[in-house]
């Protein structure tokens, strides 16, 4: 009975803690970075997404199959029907409420941006992705000739890189950025 009394005490600590702290002001600007789940040293690397407010609303997955990389995302709260531009951008922060310490995209190779662009694409553009009915979007695909690791090609970079979602459709071919819009979402993928 007297463990029943100290685990109560102890759960109305906690919960006067908590409630403490929802009473604190929000700051206006916050890096997300330190919220994102570390990198494996093999396997399939996970990525909490964060909205500009610092709350997770998705998650990406990336893993080596062959030649390339999968890219899974999974991301909730968007326009039903909306069409969102997804990319690895250069460095490994998401600075909230903008996200603009992620920098431009990840573009080792100093192309053009853009899939359809003939003298493109950078590293880290990926095709768009769509809102269900319910504002989810839930999508897998491919980017060729990507390496997780090592070289030219790799997402392995000292500092992590970002990968972030846009507030609108990337066009795919204007150079630098596809005209997607306000960065919305970003988390962090940090390869060992």
């Amino acid at each position: 009975m007297r463990r029943l009394g100290v685990l109560m005490a102890a759960a109305a600590v906690g919960f006067a803690a908590c409630e403490m702290a929802d009473d604190a002001p929000e700051p206006a600007v916050r890096d997300t970075t330190a919220m994102q789940t570390p990198s494996a040293d093999d396997g399939e690397i996970e990525i909490q997404l964060m909205n500009s407010a610092g709350v997770q609303v998705g998650v990406a997955h990336v893993a080596q199959v062959g030649t390339g990389v999968e890219v899974h995302v999974h991301i909730s709260g968007l326009q039903p029907g909306s069409e969102h531009g997804l990319h690895f951008h250069e460095n490994g922060s998401c600075g909230a409420p903008t996200f603009e310490s992620a920098g431009g995209h990840f573009n080792p190779t100093n192309t053009q941006h853009g899939l359809d662009n003939p003298q493109g694409p950078h590293m880290g553009d990926m095709p768009n992705i769509r809102a269900g009915d319910d504002g989810v979007a839930d999508t897998t695909f491919v980017k060729p000739d990507t390496q997780l690791r090592g070289g030219e090609s790799s997402l392995q970079r000292s500092g992590g890189i970002a990968l972030v979602v846009h507030a609108g459709r990337d066009d795919q071919r204007t150079d630098p950025s596809g005209n997607s819009g306000a960065r919305i979402a970003c988390g962090v993928l940090r390869v060992q």
